[in-house]
Formats: structure tokens, sequence, C-alpha cells
């Protein structure tokens, strides 16, 4: 049974033992308080499962899961199983928060009964030192409209499941992209706040840092998982690829 003021916190971590307390310290910096924060290592080499349980060991909100070696998707899923929270956050373990993430979509999401909402974010680079320009995001985002464009950063995600319903992580590259396509295929609309509230690290040899194997999943994603015709497709990659050369055509 879920409890309707938890929000519960998705993170699937791997060799992250440089970034993930930053992660965690934005979550515990947070004015909404009422959190649980759900680690998945996903196998890690390095010393990630040892600085989460050094965390968790002062602060009982952080919960620490393991498990061999299995990708991104199955660790988000894995820690949805655990979630006992109404509210489904995302954060990736390379990721930040700033102040106020949590209270002002929880606001937005109270206010309008809706059932996902995502936040404008700026990008560093891999030591923090390099601040990218401000990443607008949208006002809304139906089904269509998604399927053309890169706007819901994972790390800024937030969804409700009293009104979504419940949902899986499938076991597909974009496993968050093709969630935000199942839930606005439901029917439902993403509402964007834009304000800068998250910070995305730009991580050199990172998975989504090769872009020719991004765009084949992107592809992908369109016809097989989506099943779009081929012309539709096409014309969906072509809104796709444009709105992310637009985003990130400059630092």
């Amino acid at each position: 049974m879920t409890q309707d003021n938890l929000v519960s916190i998705i993170t699937p971590a791997y060799k992250a033992a440089p970034f993930v307390g930053d992660a965690i310290r934005s979550v515990q910096g947070q004015d909404h308080s009422t959190w649980e924060m759900l680690i998945v290592d996903d196998g890690s080499p390095d010393a990630t499962a040892e600085i989460v349980a050094g965390f968790a060991s002062a602060d009982p909100r952080v919960k620490l899961i393991r498990q061999a070696n299995s990708g991104p998707a199955l660790a988000r899923q894995r820690a949805l199983d655990a979630a006992k929270g109404r509210f489904i956050a995302f954060l990736d373990s390379d990721d930040y928060w700033l102040p106020g993430k949590l209270s002002k979509q929880l606001r937005l999401m109270s206010r309008t009964g809706i059932a996902l909402t995502y936040t404008a974010f700026r990008r560093i680079n891999q030591d923090g030192s390099k601040l990218g320009h401000l990443i607008d995001v949208p006002e809304r985002l139906d089904y269509r409209s998604l399927l053309g464009n890169t706007a819901i950063a994972t790390s800024t995600a937030l969804v409700d499941r009293k009104v979504a319903g419940p949902f899986q992580m499938r076991r597909v590259y974009y496993d968050d992209f093709v969630l935000w396509l199942e839930l606005t295929k439901r029917g439902f609309v993403a509402h964007g706040l834009n304000e800068d509230l998250m910070r995305y690290r730009v991580v050199y040899k990172s998975v989504s840092r090769n872009k020719a194997n991004s765009a084949r999943q992107v592809w992908h994603t369109y016809r097989a998982i989506e099943q779009l015709s081929l012309p539709y497709a096409g014309w969906c990659f072509a809104r796709y690829a444009l709105n992310g050369w637009l985003k990130y055509r400059r630092f």
C-alpha cells in the first residue's frame, strides 16, 4: 500500500562513486522531507555500494539495494518494486537536484491533478566546473508531441501513481522514454515546470554519449515498441533529431 505524501526516488547506480554523494545530498537538501531514496547498485566494481551504505547508516531514508550487473532498466524496476510512495521520482546517480525541486512539482501536481511532471535544467561537465545554458521545457506534452521531443530529462520526472495507475519499467535501452510514452498514450498530458531545478552531468564515456547508438535506439523505439508506420516514424525521428540539436547545439 502506497503512502500518500511519500516520494520514492528511483536511482540506478553503476560506477557512481565520484558522483552519487552529490545526488544523495541534493535529495537531503529538499524542503519536502518525506521521501525514500532507493539506490540500486548495479554490480559496481568501485566503491559505489560502500558510499551509499555510509549515507544509509546515517539517514534511514536512504536505502541501498544490490544486484548483479543487469543495466539501468532492471535497476529502476528493482527500486520501483520496493517503492512505498504514491509519488515516483527519478534521479540518476550522476545528476543532482536544486533546492525546492520536489516541493514545487508536488504543488503543481496537487493543484492540477496531473500524472507526470518534468522541469527545466542545466548541464554541467564531468567535474562540475562548467555550467551550461538553461534548457527550457514546453508547458505540455501529449503522446503525439512527445514522440518527436527530447524535453523530459529523466532526473526531472515525477509521477503520481494514484493518478497514473501502476506501471513497470521495460527492459529496453530507453526505458525512461518508453515509460513517458506509455503514460501519455493512456491519455495523460505531461506538464512542464519551466524552472531550473536539476543539474545533468555530462559524463565522459557514459552510455548515452554514443549518439549513433542512441539514434538507432530511438528508431527502434518508434518501429518495434510503438509500432509506428515507416513514414510516421521518419517524421517523428526528424522532429526528435531537430529538437535534440536545438537543445544541445551549445553547452
